[in-house]
């Protein structure tokens, strides 16, 4: 798999000036494909031509390569950009007086230049090399996962420090213009590479040794993600609003506003009520702009940025003045800034008024006001009337959605968001973490920059932990920096990738998250929006609190790589556009503005060809594939995105498929088409333009007067959902409610073949079943994604076998004895006994000890905990060996102990297996992490037959439990002698509206006759008179139906059953794992009633509807039972006399004798009280109500 991002290069290779205008392709070409129409082609042939290209597509991106493509281009440019944004740093002296010498104060600089970031090694340790051998070694993933350590590569910086002091030097005013400067005297210069800290690496990655491997671990494996401790760790793409545009807004007030992840570059223009405003009719409302932490009226801020007179203001603009709502707001505008400036026009009073309110504000900046605006102010352009120009632009905007002229802009829109992957976010962590390294930096160096001291090489000062922990740190809690809000942290951005089948993992990697402040009222963020289509899957989300909010990008969805600009301009020229003049005097009335990722870079006089020329070189691979480029008619703009973040999707282009003739063979690959313009990548905005067929067929219906003129072409429908979605077969019958059942619940949670290197890992949880079965219906997204040349296949394809976990079962419809009402399923025990849906599952346990070195300098030796078999006390240690571990095949029940560990001092330390859990030892695996700790694991290994209480779910969201497993001669059979596995409840399917399983059965059973229909592709699936005709042909009634007879009295069965092959999965939902039993154990010290958790042995939550039951059925002694005596059961002591609680104390009665024995304080005799049994709750609360002095009055009766 290519996972190269497309145009990662930009322009930097490409000369405009050297251009053919005649086109990529020779005129033979073109003469033979001129006059060619899509009828010549034929609707069959351009069908196969989608299904290959789809696979050629998925062949060259994946289906993660927006997280490597993303790693990569955070190795090659996001830790360049970090370096560069820190720039000199300068070391002060501490300014002790008393420390100061003859030479004066010391200085320190420190500048980072160029940096390397290895590939991951491991130290070997002193030992080792002591030995003779090498100082560091390969780290692989896969030992990384063995030894619980972090798969990371050291980055390494050249940094160069200067010691230097500074002097005032008297120079000739009139050579220099100064009559003094500082002068810096170098003592010392040096520059050595300094180890940062390391860098968690991203398998199967650039700098990833997985990358060059010939044959991977696992065959399902395709990178991804990190290690970290041992643990997967994969980052959920982080849904943001795009920085890269305008933002016109409508919430509290009108606005417009120019955003940046920078505080100071931000800048507001709003329109504010204006009161004071009497004498102009309309007047009320005023436009200021908000900047540099001020408020300034924006006629002042034109003015200082030199625009000349208030007609050029007008003009700059370029609002019809003809409407009186606009003029009304000018003039008022006008009038708010004389007042609040008086002669703001004439001279630099503009910038002084602004350079004093900004002096005024509460953190003032240590710039002026001029270098202010020449920094921060839309740093893109360079000159101050270009500013004005964009100004002007802004303020344009702001007057025409005001007008109702121009759309506000929706935040759900996906033109308006960026997906932020590891590049981003990883990017952010270091920058931060390079900031604290740096702070604990200039601490240290300035103790000792006094004369007294020697300054030290600088990896004394830098401390690599900061970088290598915090990473590590925000690996593993998933809270990670805001992209705005410096002191705020950001949860759920990485999480463990889980393994229960390959499908699962994929799906974790594709995973994208919208953070909201309040996740209970968010609006429309939950809801499907229309730029969605073909980019996220509109099912594929969970429910719950997070339900639209956590989405899956769809099957072709691609997320783009940042593409540089350099050179970028000069092709715009060359395609029709001037640049943007530097003055304020020239009209650009009649042009359309062109910008660059919201950069305004110049106009064109014919948008249209000029849009068509650069979309045209695009197709021809002048341009990166991943530029997208849009024209919006109504606002006069073109606006192109060479971003990072943005979901493109690739779609036909209709006129350029006639092209498909050229290509030679069946083998092609994407980039091939790409460069043929025969299909390109299509963004969120850019969509807007296109007008496109949802198939082939579409384009073969309506040629009359009136038919659509379609520019693109989907490659295939079903690309709309996500992978987990696509794979559904008859998914478009089903309701929408169930699809999500599957794909985001079910799909992960069935028991498949989760990689094919199970003994070299040591998960804590894993899970294998026997005999994996593929389905017998086929489908687009399977057979795209699998292998080709597969003998036994169709076409010599084998389908994405590991997407399906489960088996085809023989399922009847038909209530059999009652055992399958509601959600239960009804199995034959014989297909149970045979093997179907077993399964193999894998617990790990896991302990640790310091090693000889740690244990040596412990202060107390016998505190030091080693591995070793020991008596224990909490369990039985039978099958231990004498190093502490159990032999391999060592059958351990509940309450045996698994590691044995003891102290020194005979402190016993073992692990004990965990409540209900047993099995037989399959691995014993013991090393050491990066941490200095020896660790041991112990994988125990239990095979599981299907039993009362399973789960089970076909691929339609039917899901139940095994209610009975019954005989197989008890089941009905075929006259052919076919005997159900699974009989289902036909109540199931009006209820739950899942004909899709219904059509999934009856095609199953006309393919396993040796029908030629086989998919089940979502919105192309065959009609039910295709599947229906297909059964008749091989025999069996055209719905499916069959005459059976009763297994028990071998009569004939009046009712004809529904029965077919359909897939169905086990889930990890099993009895064994749920069961829970207790008499007696551990309870709460404060109430003292049975502790909660199962692995606790805790009991089980007895509840008010419980509680409800119970009584309904008069079973008082159970309940009884249940609530006192298995709980809290306690006794106190009350007087009848005064029904107060009474206390059992040691007193003295006459003749100096002293009792123990119950006493009423309050009567102060101790008869008449009796022992009352209650629940120790009850007592409990009644002292902590007498400690609040109020007092409970008991009423006893003999009972």
């Amino acid at each position: 798999m290519d996972t190269s991002s497309n145009g990662k290069d930009g322009f930097d290779d490409i000369d405009p000036e050297n251009w053919d205008d005649e086109g990529m392709y020779s005129s033979d070409e073109d003469a033979d494909t001129m006059y060619m129409s899509l009828d010549d082609l034929g609707e069959a042939s351009l069908t196969n031509f989608c299904k290959k290209a789809s696979s050629s597509f998925f062949k060259q991106y994946g289906l993660i390569s927006h997280q490597i493509n993303s790693y990569n281009s955070f190795v090659r440019e996001g830790i360049k950009r970090v370096f560069d944004n820190i720039g000199e740093i300068t070391v002060n002296p501490g300014y002790d007086p008393s420390k100061k010498v003859e030479g004066g104060w010391r200085y320190a600089s420190v500048i980072f230049g160029k940096f390397e970031l290895e590939r991951p090694m491991f130290w070997t340790g002193e030992k080792f090399q002591a030995d003779g051998g090498k100082d560091y070694i390969k780290l692989l993933p896969r030992h990384a996962r063995l030894q619980k350590m972090t798969y990371s590569a050291r980055l390494k910086v050249e940094t160069r420090l200067q010691i230097y002091t500074l002097e005032k030097v008297i120079s000739d005013k009139f050579k220099t213009g100064k009559s003094e400067y500082i002068d810096r005297t170098i003592l010392s210069d040096e520059t050595t590479d300094v180890i940062i800290g390391r860098i968690p690496v991203m398998v199967k990655s650039d700098i990833c040794w997985m990358s060059q491997a010939e044959k991977g671990d696992c065959e399902f494996d395709h990178g991804g993600y990190f290690i970290v401790k041992g643990a997967e760790k994969v980052f959920i793409a982080q849904e943001q609003i795009c920085l890269n545009r305008l933002w016109i807004s409508s919430e509290r007030f009108w606005r417009v506003a120019y955003r940046s992840e920078f505080r100071k570059r931000r800048l507001h223009v709003k329109l504010a009520e204006n009161p004071k405003v009497e004498n102009i009719r309309g007047g009320e409302k005023v436009i200021s702009v908000y900047f540099a932490f001020v408020e300034v009226p924006i006629w002042i801020l034109f003015f200082a940025l030199g625009v000349s007179s208030d007609k050029e203001v007008v003009e700059l603009i370029d609002c019809s003045t003809d409407d009186g709502c606009i003029s009304n707001i000018l003039f008022a505008s006008i009038h708010d800034a004389d007042e609040k400036c008086d002669g703001f026009r004439r001279g630099g009073k503009a910038l002084e008024h602004i350079d004093h309110l900004i002096k005024q504000s509460k953190f003032p900046p240590s710039e002026s006001a001029a270098e202010y605006i020449e920094t921060y102010l839309f740093p893109s352009l360079s000159r101050n009337k270009q500013k004005a120009r964009f100004l002007g632009y802004m303020v344009k905007c702001l007057l025409q959605a005001f007008l109702g002229r121009r759309k506000c802009d929706n935040r759900d829109d996906l033109r308006n968001r960026r997906l932020e992957c590891a590049s981003e976010l990883l990017e952010r962590e270091l920058r931060v973490l390079m900031k604290q390294a740096e702070w604990r930096m200039v601490k240290a160096m300035q103790r000792d920059l006094y004369g007294n001291r020697d300054l030290q090489g600088i990896e004394h000062y830098l401390d690599a932990s900061i970088v290598t922990n915090g990473l590590n740190r925000a690996f593993s809690i998933g809270a990670w920096e805001h992209p705005y809000k410096r002191s705020n942290k950001v949860s759920g951005v990485s999480a463990n990738l889980r393994r229960t089948n390959p499908l699962q993992s994929t799906c974790d990697m594709r995973r994208t998250r919208q953070h909201v402040a309040y996740t209970g009222k968010v609006g429309d963020a939950r809801y499907p929006h229309p730029s969605h289509w073909g980019k996220v899957c509109f099912l594929s989300t969970p429910d719950g609190e997070n339900c639209g909010l956590v989405k899956n990008i769809a099957a072709t969805g691609l997320v783009s790589c940042s593409i540089s600009k350099k050179g970028l301009p000069d092709i715009l020229v060359k395609c029709g556009m001037e640049k943007l003049v530097s003055d304020t005097c020239t009209s650009l009335g009649g042009k359309d503005k062109v910008f660059v990722d919201g950069d305004w870079v110049g106009v064109c006089a014919d948008s249209l060809s000029f849009v068509q020329e650069l979309r045209r070189n695009r197709r021809k691979k002048r341009i990166s594939s991943q530029v997208e480029i849009k024209r919006d008619v109504q606002n006069s703009e073109v606006r192109i995105f060479c971003d990072a973040g943005r979901i493109l999707r690739p779609l036909l282009v209709v006129e350029n498929l006639k092209k498909t003739k050229l290509l030679k063979g069946d083998e092609f690959s994407f980039e091939t088409l790409l460069d043929k313009g025969i299909i390109e990548l299509i963004g969120p905005e850019e969509e807007e333009d296109c007008r496109a067929a949802w198939g082939i067929k579409f384009l073969f219906e309506d040629k009359g007067k009136d038919a659509v003129k379609y520019t693109h072409c989907e490659l295939d429908m079903s690309f709309l959902l996500g992978i987990s979605c696509g794979i559904i077969p008859f998914a478009n019958h089903d309701h929408a409610k169930r699809v999500l059942y599957q794909a985001q619940k079910h799909s992960g949670q069935a028991f498949g073949y989760s990689s094919t290197n199970p003994n070299i890992r040591v998960d804590t949880l894993s899970h294998q079943m026997y005999y994996p079965q593929r389905p017998l219906f086929r489908s687009v997204i399977s057979d795209c994604l699998g292998k080709p040349g597969y003998p036994l296949g169709r076409n010599q394809i084998l389908p994405k076998v590991e997407f399906f976990s489960g088996q085809n079962c023989i399922v009847a419809v038909n209530v059999h004895l009652g055992y399958n009402q509601e959600d239960s399923l009804v199995m034959s025990r014989a297909s149970l006994e045979r093997g179907m849906f077993r399964t193999e599952h894998f617990r790990s346990y896991k302990a640790e000890v310091d090693n000889q070195e740690s244990s040596e300098n412990r202060r107390n030796f016998n505190d030091t905990v080693k591995f070793g078999k020991i008596q224990s006390k909490i369990g039985r240690a039978d099958n231990l060996d004498d190093d502490g571990f159990p032999y391999i095949g060592a059958n351990l029940q509940s309450g045996d102990i698994i590691i044995g560990r003891c102290a020194e001092s005979g402190a016993d330390h073992s692990v004990k297996l965990r409540h209900t859990e047993k099995g037989m030892v399959q691995k014993v695996v013991l090393s050491a992490n990066d941490d200095g700790k020896n660790f041991a694991v112990v994988s125990l290994r239990q095979v599981r037959s299907p039993c009362l209480g399973d789960k089970f779910s076909s691929m339609h969201g039917q899901k139940g439990v095994i209610g009975h497993l019954e005989s197989q001669e008890n089941f009905p059979f075929t006259k052919q002698g076919i005997v159900p596995d699974i009989v289902i409840n036909p109540h199931s399917f009006p209820n739950r509206q899942t004909p899709g399983q219904l059509l999934e059965a009856a095609l199953g059973k006309g393919i396993a006759c040796g029908g030629s229909l086989k998919y089940a592709t979502p919105f192309s699936t065959p009609s039910v008179e295709s599947i229906t005709e297909q059964l008749h042909r091989a025999g069996f009634s055209r719905w499916g139906n069959e005459r059976v007879y009763n297994g028990r009295t071998g009569e004939m069965i009046r009712t004809l059953l529904f029965m077919g092959p359909t897939f169905y999965q086990r889930l990890d939902h099993m009895s064994e794992d749920r069961y829970k039993f207790r008499n007696t154990g551990p309870v709460l010290p404060l109430t003292r009633q049975p502790v909660l958790d199962k692995k606790r042995f805790g009991g089980i939550r007895f509840g008010e509807m419980e509680r409800e039951c119970l009584i309904a059925h008069g079973a008082s002694a159970n309940l009884h039972e249940r609530l006192f005596t298995l709980s809290d059961a306690s006794q106190m002591h009350v007087c009848r006399k005064c029904q107060n609680i009474a206390n059992v104390i040691l007193r003295t009665v006459p003749g100096g004798k002293k009792i123990r024995g119950p006493y009423c304080r309050f009567c102060e005799s101790g008869e008449e009280i009796v022992k009352v049994n209650v629940p120790y709750g009850a007592k409990l609360l009644c002292q902590e109500l007498f400690s609040m002095g109020i007092s409970l009055r008991f009423d006893t009766k003999l009972c």
